[in-house]
C-alpha cells in the first residue's frame, strides 16, 4: 500500500514539474525555436543528441554481447583463446569516430561563422543598439530616432542587426526562443543578429550572473507584422501625449523628481535611467512587475526592495504624490 502511495506522488510530481516546464517553453526555451537562428541551434542540438545516443546504444550492445557470450560458464575452466591486435577493427574504430566527428564539426563551425556575422552594414536590416545595465535594458533604434528601454520590437522575417555593449559590468544578451545568447562588455561593442519566423511576445534575460538583481533582469521581445512595425515607429517618433486632463500635477512632480534620470520625448537619450517614451503601453515596470497601478506605486516607493540592487534610489515622495505621478505615467502613450 505505501509502495503504491510513493508510486502515485512520484507520478503526480512528475505531472507537475512537466506541466510547469512546458509554461516555461511556451515563453522563453530553445526547444521551442520562434526564429532562424534558434531553429538552426536547435537542429545542431538534436544532431549531437542523436550521435551520442548511437555511439552510447552500440557501445552498450556489444558489451552487454560480449559480457554474455564469452561469460564464465559452470564447469568450463579452460583458458581462452588468447588473441591481440586486429587491425581492421582498430580501423573501424578510429575512422567512424572521426566520421561522427566530422559530421558534427561541419555545421557546427558553420552556424559559428554564420551566426557571428556582422549586419550592421547592411541597409535591410533593422539596427538596434543595446545597452546593458543593472538591472536593465535599453534598447535604441539608431536609423529611426527612435529611444526606448524595456522591450524591443522587430518586425517577422527581418534581420535585426544588434549592437551590444554594457555601461557597467558584464552581462549578456539572450531572446532562448529567438537565438543564442552574447555578452555585454563595458568599453566593449559586440554583435550578433536574430530573424524572428513567427509574430509573438518572447522573453529575454541576462545570461550572466551581474549582481543581486541578476534573475530579475528581464526584457520582452515583441515581434510584430511589418505593418503594425511602421505603425509602431510612426507612433514612438511622435511626442508622448496625455490623454487626460487631470494629471498636470503628476506631470509636475515628474519633471521636478524624475526628469534628471528618465527621458519622455522620443528623439532624447534618457541620461542614466530607462526611457519612457510610450511606458503606459508597455506589458511590465521594471522588467519584472505587470504594469498596473499598484505595482508602478510600489516599484516608485521602493525600487530596492522590487529589484535588490537597483540602482534607482527612493525618491522620497508622499502617498499622494507617487499616486499623481503615477497616474501620470499611466497616461504617456
Amino acid at each position: 500500500m505505501l509502495k503504491s502511495l510513493r508510486g502515485k506522488a512520484g507520478l503526480s510530481l512528475f505531472v507537475a514539474l512537466a506541466l510547469l516546464l512546458t509554461g516555461c517553453a511556451e515563453q522563453a526555451s530553445p526547444l521551442n525555436p520562434k526564429g532562424t537562428q534558434a531553429l538552426e541551434q536547435l537542429n545542431l542540438m538534436i544532431l549531437s543528441i542523436v550521435i551520442m545516443v548511437i555511439v552510447v546504444v552500440v557501445v552498450f550492445a556489444i558489451s552487454i554481447y560480449v559480457l554474455v557470450k564469452f561469460r564464465a560458464r559452470k564447469g568450463d575452466n579452460h583458458i581462452p583463446k588468447q588473441v591481440e591486435g586486429n587491425h581492421k577493427l582498430e580501423i573501424i574504430w578510429t575512422v567512424i569516430p572521426i566520421i561522427l566527428l566530422a559530421i558534427l564539426v561541419v555545421p557546427t563551425v558553420g552556424y559559428t561563422f554564420k551566426h557571428d556575422q556582422n549586419l550592421s552594414a547592411d541597409p535591410d536590416a533593422i539596427k538596434v543598439q543595446v545597452v546593458a545595465h543593472q538591472f536593465w535594458w535599453e534598447f535604441n533604434y539608431p536609423e529611426l530616432g527612435i529611444y526606448s528601454s524595456q522591450e524591443v520590437v522587430m518586425p517577422v522575417g527581418k534581420n535585426v542587426s544588434f549592437e551590444l555593449t554594457s555601461a557597467d559590468v558584464v552581462h549578456s544578451f539572450w531572446i532562448p526562443a529567438l537565438g543564442g545568447k552574447k555578452d555585454t562588455n563595458p568599453g566593449l561593442t559586440s554583435y550578433m543578429h536574430l530573424t524572428p519566423t513567427e509574430v509573438g511576445v518572447y522573453k529575454g534575460k541576462c545570461a550572466e550572473l551581474c549582481g543581486p538583481s541578476h534573475a530579475l533582469m528581464d526584457f520582452k521581445a515583441v515581434v510584430v507584422t511589418e505593418e503594425e512595425f511602421a505603425a509602431w515607429v510612426a507612433d514612438m517618433q511622435e511626442a508622448p501625449s496625455v490623454a487626460a486632463e487631470d494629471v498636470s500635477a503628476g506631470e509636475e512632480v515628474f519633471k521636478n523628481n524624475c526628469i534628471q534620470c528618465h527621458a519622455i520625448q522620443p528623439d532624447a537619450k534618457s541620461p542614466v535611467a530607462p526611457h519612457l517614451n510610450g511606458f503606459a503601453e508597455r506589458g511590465n515596470v521594471a522588467g519584472i512587475l505587470q504594469n498596473t497601478e499598484e505595482n508602478i506605486k510600489a516599484w516608485i516607493a521602493d525600487p530596492d526592495g522590487e529589484k535588490p540592487g537597483t540602482l534607482m534610489p527612493k525618491v522620497g515622495l508622499t502617498e499622494e504624490e507617487i499616486d499623481q505621478v503615477t497616474q501620470y505615467l499611466l497616461q504617456l502613450k
